[in-house]
């Protein structure tokens, strides 16, 4: 995961929780219901990566060690 930069967008979650589905050592809501990513090494790359793509407000940004951007749209790279 130390190859990869997140960001969540506190201003555009809403809490739907998808993340956390995807991924729940990695993601919780805090008490506001907005998500916060609590431990980055938990979870593989590639849940990671879907998990931040289920965003359905795509609150979740993902850069790579190059810093393209790959979520949104990881997805289709991710088997």
């Amino acid at each position: 995961m130390g190859d990869l930069r997140v960001r969540i967008d506190r201003t555009l979650c809403v809490g739907f929780g998808d993340c956390i589905t995807e991924a729940p050592e990695a993601f919780v809501l805090d008490d506001s219901g907005t998500a916060i990513f609590v431990n980055p090494d938990a979870v593989e790359r590639e849940r990671l990566l879907r998990a931040c793509d289920s965003c359905p407000v795509d609150a979740i940004t993902v850069w790579n060690e190059t810093g393209a951007q790959i979520v949104p749209g990881a997805c289709e790279q991710v088997p």
